[in-house]
C-alpha cells in the first residue's frame, strides 16, 4: 500500500457547524473551544470582515464575521449564537456561527477536494459526504484573510494594544 493511499484513507475528526441551513466543517485539530456568543469590542481599522475582538481568559481574539466572508444575509445576533475558537499557522481567531452541530470522526476519503468539485472557491478546501446527512462543506481557515487583510488586522491590533 502506498503512502498516498494510507493517507487517503487517514480518521480525522471534523466539527460540524451551521449558518442559516448550509452546513461547514473544520478539521477538529484546528478548533481549541467552542463558547457562547460574548459582546464584542469593535477594532478600528479592521478589515471589513471583522467584526471586532473578545477577550478569552485575558487573550483578545479578532472575530471574523462569516456572513460577510461567505457573502450571506446579514441578521441581528441572536444568545443561541456561538463562538467557534479556532488557530491557523498564524493566529487565533473566532468565527461567528449560528450553532455547532457535532464532532465527527470521519475517514478523510470522505473528503472530495473542492478544487475538483468547485473551481475558484477559494475558502472552500472540500466537501465531505456524510453518511445519511448529505454534504457538507470544508472550510480552509488558512484562506480565510487575504494577505492584505492580515496585514491590515496586524496593524489594527498593535493600534489597539497601543491605545
Amino acid at each position: 500500500m502506498s503512502a498516498r493511499t494510507t493517507a487517503v484513507s487517514k480518521e480525522l475528526s471534523w466539527v460540524v457547524f451551521s449558518l442559516d441551513d448550509q452546513r461547514y466543517a473544520l478539521p477538529l485539530e484546528n478548533v481549541d473551544h467552542v463558547v457562547q456568543r460574548v459582546a464584542i469590542s469593535r477594532l478600528p481599522q479592521a478589515p471589513e470582515v471583522i467584526s471586532g475582538m473578545i477577550n478569552v481568559h485575558g487573550h483578545l481574539i479578532p472575530v471574523i464575521n462569516l456572513r460577510r466572508r461567505f457573502r450571506l444575509p446579514e441578521r441581528p445576533a441572536r444568545l443561541t449564537d456561538q463562538f467557534l475558537l479556532v488557530h491557523t499557522e498564524r493566529r487565533s481567531l473566532a468565527l461567528c456561527v449560528d450553532a455547532v452541530q457535532s464532532v465527527l470522526p470521519l475517514s478523510s476519503s470522505r473528503l472530495h477536494h473542492a478544487d475538483t468539485l468547485l473551481p475558484g472557491l477559494e475558502y472552500l478546501k472540500g466537501i465531505l459526504r456524510l453518511p445519511d446527512e448529505g454534504l457538507v462543506l470544508v472550510n480552509d481557515l488558512d484562506a480565510f484573510l487575504s494577505l492584505d487583510e492580515e496585514v491590515q488586522l496586524d496593524a489594527a491590533q498593535s493600534a489597539f494594544k497601543a491605545e
